[in-house]
Formats: C-alpha cells, sequence, structure tokens
C-alpha cells in the first residue's frame, strides 16, 4: 500500500516531473540568492543551459561551508515577510546552519513526513511517541507535524526524560517511537533497570535516524525492543527528516522522494558522479523548495543508490544505510578507519554490549588508536580473553591494529539522552 500515487510512477513520469521542478528551482535560485547567482555564473551556466536533469552535472556543487559563509540568511530566496519557519543546525563546529520555510515549504515537509511514516508501516490509529528533540533541531517538529498530517496520534514527549517515556510507553500503550538509535538502546536499558521488558509492550514500530547505523545495531535494536526498526534520512539544509525512508514490507534501503529530493552519489574526492551500486558521496538537489533552494548540496554521507522497483512496488530510488560520513573518516598512521568498521565488529560478537569510545591520540609525532568496549552484561568470562577475541576480530577487518584495547563493565561508557551519541574523540 501506498501514501501517494507518485511513489509507483514509472521512470519517464518521474523525470519529465523532475525536469521541470529543476528548470524552476534553478530560475528561482538564480532570480533570488545572490549566491547562487555568482556560482553559475562563474561556472558559465545559465538557467536556459537547464533543459533536464541529465544537465545537472553543469551545476556547481553547494557545501556546507557555503551556508556558514552566507549565515544568517544569505541563502534564502524570499523575503523575512514569506518566512513562515526558522530551523538551524547545532552549530557544534562553527556558526549554525539557519534554515528557512515557507507555509509552501511546510506543507511540502508534511507531506513527505506522512509518506515517510505510512511507508514505515504506521497508520492512522496509532499512538506515536516522538522523542525527538524539538526547537531549532528539525527532527521534533518535522515527525510531530508529519504524524498530524497523516492522522495518527502524536505524543510529543520530546528528548530526554526518559522515565518518563517509558511511563508514556507503558500507560499510553504507544505504537510507534521515533527516536536515535542509541537511545533506543539507552531506554531498553532504562526499562530493565526498573524491572519493564519493553518487549512485552504494544510497541511495534521504532522509526529511527539522526545517526548512521549499522545493521547489527539495527538488529540489536530489534531484539532489545521487539520492535521492526526502520531507517529515516534527512538534513535540515535539505528539508529535515522525511527526505527518504525504509519501508517497512522490504528493509532494503531508503526511498528517496525523487519528486521533491534529487539524488546524486559522487566521489568525495573528484566529485564524477558514479554509476548506480557504487558507493560514493550523496549529492541533493531540492526540486521544490521556495525559501531555501539548494543545488547538489554535498551531504557528505556515504552511500549507493539502487533504481531497481522495490518488492514494496515503489519505483522511488532506494540509497543504502548511511555507512559513514566523507569528513568522518578517521587516518591513522596515513590508514583510512570508519567508525562504522569498529561498531559493525563489536556488534556481531554476542559477548560484547553495542557501546564503544574511541580515542584518537598523538605522541611524539605518531597517532595512537586507543579503543574501550563495554562487555555485555551477561558475560562472566575472563577479560583478557574477550579482549584477545576482540583484538583478533579488529585486526581481521581494519588495516591498522589498535594500540590499546580496555574491556570495562557495563554502564561505563557514557551515554546520551538528548542529541547524537559522540563515540569518536579526537585529541589530536
Amino acid at each position: 500500500m501506498i501514501y501517494d500515487e507518485v511513489e509507483t510512477a514509472s521512470r519517464e513520469d518521474l523525470e519529465d516531473l523532475q525536469s521541470e521542478r529543476l528548470r524552476e528551482t534553478v530560475a528561482h535560485a538564480y532570480d533570488h540568492v545572490e549566491y547562487y547567482r555568482e556560482a553559475l555564473d562563474e561556472a558559465g551556466v545559465s538557467p536556459d543551459d537547464i533543459e533536464s536533469v541529465d544537465d545537472i552535472s553543469s551545476l556547481p556543487f553547494t557545501k556546507k561551508e557555503d551556508f556558514r559563509d552566507e549565515y544568517p540568511d544569505g541563502m534564502f530566496a524570499v523575503d523575512w515577510a514569506e518566512v513562515n519557519r526558522i530551523h538551524a543546525s547545532s552549530g557544534t563546529t562553527g556558526k549554525p546552519k539557519v534554515v528557512a520555510y515557507t507555509d509552501e515549504d511546510l506543507g511540502v515537509w508534511r507531506e513527505v513526513m506522512a509518506r515517510s511514516l505510512y511507508a514505515a508501516g504506521v497508520r492512522e490509529d496509532h499512538v506515536v511517541q516522538n522523542a525527538y528533540g524539538y526547537g531549532l533541531f528539525t527532527g521534533g517538529l518535522g515527525f510531530h507535524d508529519g504524524i498530524q498530517e497523516l492522522g495518527a496520534c502524536v505524543i510529543p514527549t520530546g528528548g530526554g526524560n526518559t522515565a518518563r517515556q517509558i511511563d508514556m510507553l507503558q500507560d499510553l500503550e504507544s505504537d510507534v517511537l521515533c527516536c536515535t538509535p542509541s537511545y533506543c538502546l539507552y531506554l531498553a536499558e532504562a526499562a530493565e533497570k526498573r524491572g519493564i521488558d519493553v518487549r512485552d509492550l504494544p510497541l511495534s514500530t521504532v522509526v529511527i535516524g539522526a545517526e548512521p547505523f549499522t545493521d547489527p545495531m539495527r538488529e540489536e535494536i530489534e531484539e532489545a525492543l521487539g520492535v521492526t526498526a526502520v531507517d529515516v534520512y534527512g538534513l535540515s539544509e535539505i528539508i529535515g527528516p522525511g527526505v527518504s525512508i525504509e519501508c517497512a514490507d522490504a528493509q532494503d534501503g531508503l526511498h528517496i522522494w525523487e519528486d521533491h529530493f534529487y539524488p546524486e552519489v559522487v566521489d568525495p574526492t573528484t566529485g564524477e558522479v558514479l554509476p548506480e551500486g557504487e558507493e560514493g558521496e550523496l549529492v541533493l538537489t531540492t526540486l521544490s523548495k521556495q525559501a531555501l533552494p539548494v543545488l547538489r548540496y554535498r551531504t557528505g554521507d556515504m552511500t549507493t543508490l539502487n533504481y531497481e522497483t522495490c518488492e514494496c512496488g515503489r519505483t522511488a530510488v532506494r540509497m543504502g544505510n548511511v555507512t559513514g560520513r566523507a569528513d568522518d573518516l578517521l587516518i591513522v598512521r596515513g590508514v583510512n578507519v570508519y567508525p562504522s568498521q569498529i561498531e559493525e565488529v563489536m556488534l556481531e560478537l554476542d559477548e560484547v554490549a553495542p557501546h564503544y569510545r574511541i580515542d584518537l591520540r598523538r605522541e611524539d609525532s605518531l597517532d595512537r588508536l586507543e579503543l574501550t568496549v563495554e562487555h555485555h552484561e551477561e558475560y562472566h568470562g575472563s577479560t583478557e580473553s574477550l579482549r584477545e577475541e576482540v583484538q583478533a576480530k579488529l585486526e581481521s577487518v581494519l588495516d591498522v591494529k589498535p594500540d590499546s584495547l580496555d574491556i570495562v563493565p557495563p554502564g561505563e561508557i557514557g551515554r546520551t539522552e538528548v542529541g547524537k551519541v559522540q563515540r569518536v574523540f579526537d585529541h589530536r
């Protein structure tokens, strides 16, 4: 079952719609955003040169630094009188990326979020507990509006306050929980300490996003909570959550709503567009945004694209689960390491809990990779033998050997109730 007939449109019909909207978007950006007018002029591209999506590669890329350089409103394409809402990124690594929405933009956001939730298996008669943070972060209000647009009941618990989250799951018998993957595991731990098995509650679905995660972590979540865990993807610069989502039917890649967001995958070093199925950096172009049109935004997220029709019947292209970020790549003694590689090893071992910490240090001009891992609460064996097992497994996967590996008891590694979990600490 689908929410909107465009989800099963033919590739030809979809590309015709994309081409029409791309022409309008490029013209709108050129006419109303000085940054894009200068960038297109410098690239020697006129809006009249864009006839179809086949011409999109002639457009210049947009990077996150461009948003910060144009802070706060240099990327806006409408007057403030037309802006209905503002959101922003956390700004933890510099100025936040400020994003704007007209009333029409908010309508699109509500529609793609309702479409996403429906694909995840949410229905009008469901009670949905929204544990994403409200405020400038797009997660809370993005989910909230989409749940209401779908016609389901929303419980706006927001982030944190885990004791109350558990109470609401019990007392209001929530069908669906929306939160980050790390918070799912934290909540399950907190419930267990209160003698509550979340698997005994009516909760059947969790919609998880805002953090990369591996398939083993998804399996851990599904086992711990007794649910179907569905991956959702989005970013504030494009719209917020609702850019793409897995269907509950297949859980085999995230359907990108291509009538509003045009995807490409490029080589993160050269910017060359890569063929279907090859992993690279995801690039997105908005096709219907009014307040903040964005051309070829380099998301930094590493993924693949699959254009085969899904077993659910949707023809919308599917992106693979994000395996990491191009800018999260760790270079240790000249060797490339992604945190997701380490996470995958941790979650393949039953004796190890799904919590770890990576510390990078530099001593005497040499990099040190230090890893701290929790053993599972039901593990009662030798710490040293477990350390040797983990070390051997890591060495079979990584091209660089951790300089130290500590196995610690459950609960030793910090958790987070609000926001994204931090696993990598670079002290260099």
